[in-house]
C-alpha cells in the first residue's frame, strides 16, 4: 500500500517530522530575525522597511481648547497611528515573504536528499507531489488567517455603523466587502486547483499499488477476493486518502496557524462560568473539549472497524457465490444463498446497532460544542469586555483551533472505513508473502464466513 508509492514509508515518514521539527525550532530560534539579511523580498516588492519611524510624543491637549485645536490634534493622533500601522504592516508583508523563502529552501533540501537517497519510480508524484500539496494547504491556511483578520475589522465597522448614524460611509462599506472578495478569489481559485492536483497525486498512488499487485497476479490470482483487492479495494482506499489525507494535513496547518491567534485573543478572556479566573482560557477549553470528544467516540465506536471488514467479507463471499451460479448451475442453490445472505444481515444489524450509539454520542457532542464558545465568553460578554468584531474573530479562531483538535471525531467513521480496507489489504498482502492472516482473518475463516 505505501512501499509501492513512496520511498522507504518508514524512514521517510519519520524523516519528515523530524526535520519539519528541526526546521521550526530553527526558525523561532534563528532563521526568522535573518530575513533582513537574506530575504529576496526588496526583488518582488517585499524589503524590510529600514527602519522604524521617529514618532514624537504628542502635545498634551489643554481641556478648554477649542474645536479646531481639537480637531487638529485628532488628525494629527491619527496620522501617527497610521504611519506606524504602515510601517508594521510592511515589517510583516516582509516577514511572511521571508518565510515562504525560508519554507521552499527547507523542501527543497529535503526532496533534494530523498530522490539522491531512495531513488524511486514515483518519486516525482509522492515525494515533490507531497511537498506542493502540504505548501498549498499552508497557503491556503493562511488566507483562511486572513479571512479571520477580516471578520474582526469588518464586524467593528458594523458596530459604528449601527452605534451612530453615518459614522461609516457607504464606501467604507462596500471597500471592506470588496476586501474579503478578493481573498475569497483566490482562496476559491487555489481551492479548485489544488483539488484537481490532489485527484491526479491519488490516482497515481492508486497506479502504483494497481501495477504492484498486477505484477504478482500469478502468485496471487488464487487468494479469495484477490480481484476485488486489486480493483475495488484500492480505488477505495485511493478515494478516502483523497479526503482524510488532505483535512489531516489542513488540521495540523490550521492548528499552527490559528493556535496562536487564539492564545492572543484569550487575553480579552479572563473569566470561566464556574471555574473563575483562567489564564489562557478558550485555548484550554478548546484543548480539553476536543480531547474529552475524541475519547467519547473513539469509546462508542471501538467495534466498528472489526464490523466494516466483517461486512465487506460477508458480502464478498455472498456475492462470489453468485457469480459461480451464473456458469455453474450446481452452485448458488438457496440454502447455500440463504445462509450467506443470512451472515450478510446479521453483520448489518449489528452495524446499525453500533452506529445507534454512536451517532448520538456524536451528534449531541457536535450540538453541545456549537454553543461552547459562546458559554465560555458568557462572563467577558455580559462585562463588554470587547468589542463585536473581536468576539467575532474569538468565536471563529476557537472553532478553527477546535475542529482541528477534532479531526478523529469528524473523521471517525471515514477512519472506520479505511481501517477496514486496510485490514483486507494487510491480510491480502500476507497471502502474497506467504505470512500468517491476522486475527479477523483466522477467526473469520474458523467461524466459516459467519461474522459473530
Amino acid at each position: 500500500m505505501f512501499e509501492s508509492f513512496f520511498p522507504r514509508p518508514k524512514l521517510f515518514f519519520i524523516s519528515f517530522a523530524v526535520w519539519s521539527i528541526a526546521c521550526v525550532v530553527l526558525w523561532f530560534s534563528v532563521a526568522r530575525d535573518a530575513g533582513e539579511s537574506f530575504s529576496l523580498g526588496g526583488w518582488f516588492g517585499f524589503e524590510y522597511p529600514a527602519e522604524a519611524p521617529e514618532v514624537e510624543p504628542l502635545p498634551a491637549l489643554a481641556e478648554d481648547a477649542d474645536e479646531a485645536a481639537r480637531a487638529a490634534h485628532a488628525a494629527l493622533r491619527a496620522e501617527r497611528a497610521a504611519t506606524m500601522t504602515a510601517y508594521e504592516s510592511a515589517r510583516e508583508s516582509a516577514g511572511t515573504f521571508w518565510l515562504y523563502q525560508y519554507m521552499v529552501l527547507a523542501y527543497a533540501i529535503f526532496l533534494a536528499f530523498w530522490y539522491r537517497f531512495s531513488p524511486h519510480r514515483w518519486a516525482r508524484w509522492s515525494v515533490f507531489g507531497s511537498a506542493a500539496i502540504i505548501f498549498v494547504t499552508w497557503f491556503q491556511v493562511q488566507l483562511d488567517v486572513m479571512i479571520n483578520e477580516w471578520f474582526g475589522v469588518f464586524y467593528d465597522l458594523i458596530q459604528q455603523a449601527l452605534a451612530k448614524p453615518h459614522s461609516v460611509t457607504f464606501e467604507e462599506y462596500l471597500g471592506q466587502l470588496l476586501t474579503f472578495g478578493q481573498i475569497a478569489l483566490v482562496a476559491i481559485t487555489v481551492a479548485v486547483l489544488t483539488r484537481f492536483f490532489v485527484s491526479h497525486y491519488i490516482f497515481r498512488w492508486r497506479t502504483a499499488m494497481n501495477d504492484h499487485y498486477m505484477s504478482l497476479w500469478e502468485r496471487v490470482r488464487h487468494i479469495e477476493g484477490a480481484s476485488q483487492r486489486v480493483q475495488e479495494d484500492t480505488m477505495r482506499f485511493a478515494g478516502i486518502m483523497e479526503g482524510l489525507g488532505v483535512s489531516l494535513i489542513d488540521s495540523v496547518m490550521t492548528l499552527i496557524a490559528f493556535l496562536p491567534i487564539l492564545w492572543g485573543l484569550s487575553g480579552f478572556v479572563t473569566h470561566l462560568p464556574l471555574v473563575g479566573e483562567v489564564p489562557q482560557a478558550l485555548v484550554f477549553v478548546a484543548i480539553l473539549w476536543s480531547i474529552f470528544g475524541t475519547g467519547l467516540l473513539a469509546l462508542a465506536g471501538i467495534r466498528l472497524p472489526g464490523l466494516e471488514f466483517r461486512n465487506q467479507r460477508v458480502e464478498a463471499a455472498y456475492r462470489k457465490e453468485l457469480v459461480y451460479g451464473e456458469d455453474d448451475a450446481g452452485r448458488a442453490q438457496p440454502p447455500t444463498v440463504a445462509e450467506l445472505f443470512d451472515n450478510v444481515r446479521r453483520n448489518y444489524f449489528r452495524l446499525y446497532l453500533n452506529y445507534l450509539y454512536f451517532n448520538i454520542a456524536r451528534y449531541a457532542y457536535l450540538q453541545v460544542g456549537v454553543l461552547l464558545p459562546y458559554i465560555a465568553l458568557g462572563p467577558t460578554i455580559v462585562a463588554a469586555g470587547f468589542t463585536l468584531g473581536v468576539m467575532q474573530q474569538i468565536v471563529r479562531a476557537f472553532g478553527r483551533v477546535e475542529n482541528s483538535f477534532q479531526y478523529l471525531v469528524n473523521s471517525w467513521t471515514t477512519i472506520v472505513e479505511l481501517l477496514s480496507i486496510y485490514k483486507r489489504l494487510q491480510a491480502f498482502e500476507a497471502a502474497i508473502n506467504d505470512q500468517p492472516l491476522p486475527k479477523i482473518d483466522r477467526d473469520f475463516m474458523e467461524h466459516g464466513g459467519d461474522p459473530a
